[in-house]
């Protein structure tokens, strides 16, 4: 059974400590924090190197890079040879300059993504992205399974952080999108609830695969698609928004799909 330290114990943290003891894994966590272990069936380190050095397999999971160089920097001579896997929320250059960096002192190490919040850690839905060595993913991946199913990004150990982002970007659009509906709705004195349950998730079950696929790098709107079309309905929406009293920082999304469809017309015409 491999040994698994979990280092930050947030809520995600908490909720992938709990997977990996309810797996059956022998489980050490520290927090920066103490008092957030209760109820875990997990030992205790006194400090961010005694759980790393507890277990085979280190999971880092705290706030932010900075706080992630905060603990390790003091440590970090100490830690040759330790498997280190880093779940911390950053950006593409943040993991590979991490990646670089914690390497340089001999510490085998993979970066990581989390899709996944609290509450659908250890589901069926679940899934973690790793990125660096394909051994070391191959190494890891049985043990971490329990917490959600493990996905290789790649050798760059920015692949997942750079994953992980472009997701939630997209997540977060439609997270805008739906507060916007509801907000409208409600602003004009509409049945929200029956407005959620029968339209606006059924019209979102069935648009979301069709953008998904329909999305490129360059932006461009096909023909069948109509962007002159869909730009009069878009100021549409933002014009009635507007007028139904939402605020206009509500419209971002539509406006830069605004955008993009007047961009796409503009190329249209010089195409012509």
């Amino acid at each position: 059974m491999t040994t698994i330290s979990i280092l930050g114990l947030g809520a995600m943290g908490r909720a992938l400590a709990a997977a990996l003891v309810n797996a059956g894994h022998d489980v050490t966590v520290w927090n920066r924090t103490p008092g957030k272990d209760g109820g875990l069936g997990a030992r205790t380190a006194a400090s961010a190197q005694e759980a790393i050095e507890a277990s085979d397999i280190a999971v880092v999971c705290l706030l932010d890079d900075a706080s992630v160089r905060e603990t390790l920097a003091p440590i970090a001579p100490n830690l040759s040879g330790r498997l280190i896997v880093n779940l911390t929320n950053g950006s593409a250059r943040q993991a590979r300059e991490l990646a670089k960096w914690i390497t340089g002192y001999g510490v085998r190490y993979l970066a990581g993504g989390i899709m996944a919040v609290p509450f659908t850690v250890a589901t069926e839905g679940a899934f973690i992205l790793y990125s660096g060595p394909r051994e070391l993913f191959d190494e890891v991946a049985p043990a971490l399974a329990p917490m959600a199913r493990p996905q290789w990004a790649g050798e760059d150990h920015g692949f997942a952080a750079l994953y992980d982002m472009a997701a939630l970007s997209g997540m977060y659009g439609i997270t805008a999108g739906a507060h916007h509906a509801i907000r409208l709705v409600h602003a004009e004195g509409g049945d929200v609830e029956a407005f959620r349950q029968d339209v606006l998730r059924p019209w979102m079950d069935q648009m979301l695969s069709i953008q998904i696929d329909g999305a490129t790098p360059s932006g461009a709107i096909p023909a069948e698609f109509n962007a002159q079309m869909q730009a009069v309905a878009l100021q549409t929406m933002i014009d009635n928004s507007a007028e139904s009293g939402v605020a206009e920082t509500m419209t971002g999304h539509l406006s830069a799909v605004l955008w993009m469809m007047r961009r796409s017309i503009e190329n249209a015409e010089r195409n012509r």
